[in-house]
C-alpha cells in the first residue's frame, strides 16, 4: 500500500549539526555562556538549546540573561552563516544509509515526503542531490506551529494523498516523534532508544535499516 515516509529533518541527512553549532558559537561570540553538557545531554539537541536559552531570557537575574532583542539578533546572524556554510556541502557529507534507504523506497514505489520546520530544507536537499526522491516537501515556509505539534505530518499525508494512518515517520529528536504519535502515525525513532520510550520502533541510525528490515516495515 501507499505508506507515507516522511519526517526526516534535512539536519539529519549531514554530518555536523551545524544549526546547533553556529547558534552556540554566536551567542558564545556574544559574552554568552553555553554549558555544553545542557545542549548534548538529549537527544534533541536544538529543543534543549532552546529550552536553557528560553530559560535565561525568563530569569533576568541569572547570570548570562538574554535579551529577546539581542537574542535575535545571533539568531539571524547565526542564520546567515548558515545559509553562506552549507553552499560548500556536497553528496559526501550525507550520512551512512540515508541513501540506499531512499533508493529502496523509491524502487518500491513508496511515496516519500520530507517534513521539516527550517525554511532551508530544499536547499539542503539540492545540495545533497536529494531532491528527486521527495514527491512532497512540507517545510517552515508553510507550516505555522513547529513540532511537537503535528502540523507538518499532517500536512504532508494530506499532500501525497495517503491516510495518516498508512505513514510511516522517521525522526532524530523526541518532539519529531511526539508530532508523529499525536498525528496518528507510525513513529521511528533514529537514536539512542533511551530517549525514545514512545516511538514504536527505534535504531541507532539508518545503517541499521538495511533493505530486510525496511521490507518488513514497508
Amino acid at each position: 500500500g501507499e505508506t507515507l515516509h516522511a519526517g526526516i529533518g534535512q539536519g539529519y541527512f549531514l554530518s555536523t549539526p551545524l544549526q546547533l553549532c553556529l547558534m552556540t558559537a554566536q551567542l558564545a561570540n556574544g559574552g554568552f555562556k553555553i554549558n555544553p553538557r545542557i545542549v548534548v545531554d538529549e537527544n534533541d539537541q536544538a529543543n534543549n538549546l532552546q529550552k536553557y536559552l528560553d530559560f535565561k531570557k525568563k530569569n533576568p537575574n541569572n547570570q548570562n540573561s538574554i535579551d529577546l532583542e539581542v537574542f535575535n539578533h545571533y539568531l539571524i546572524q547565526k542564520n546567515n552563516d548558515y545559509l553562506f556554510l552549507i553552499q560548500s556541502i556536497s553528496p559526501n557529507d550525507i550520512l551512512p544509509g540515508i541513501s540506499e534507504a531512499l533508493t529502496f523506497l523509491k524502487e518500491r514505489g513508496i511515496k516519500i515526503g520530507l517534513g521539516s520546520a527550517s525554511k532551508n530544507a530544499k536547499i539542503i536537499l539540492q545540495k545533497l542531490q536529494l531532491m528527486d526522491y521527495f514527491e512532497v516537501i512540507i517545510d517552515g515556509n508553510i507550516v505555522i506551529k513547529g513540532k511537537p505539534d503535528p502540523e507538518v505530518f499532517l500536512k504532508g499525508c494530506t499532500a501525497l494523498n495517503v491516510p495518516k494512518d498508512r505513514c510511516i515517520v522517521f525522526e532524530d529528536a523526541f518532539a519529531g516523534i511526539i508530532a508523529a504519535k499525536k498525528a496518528g502515525m507510525t513513529a521511528i525513532a533514529l537514536g539512542d532508544k533511551k530517549f525514545f520510550s514512545n516511538a514504536d520502533f527505534c535504531f541507532s541510525d539508518f545503517t541499521q535499516l538495511n533493505i530486510k528490515v525496511l521490507s518488513n516495515l514497508f
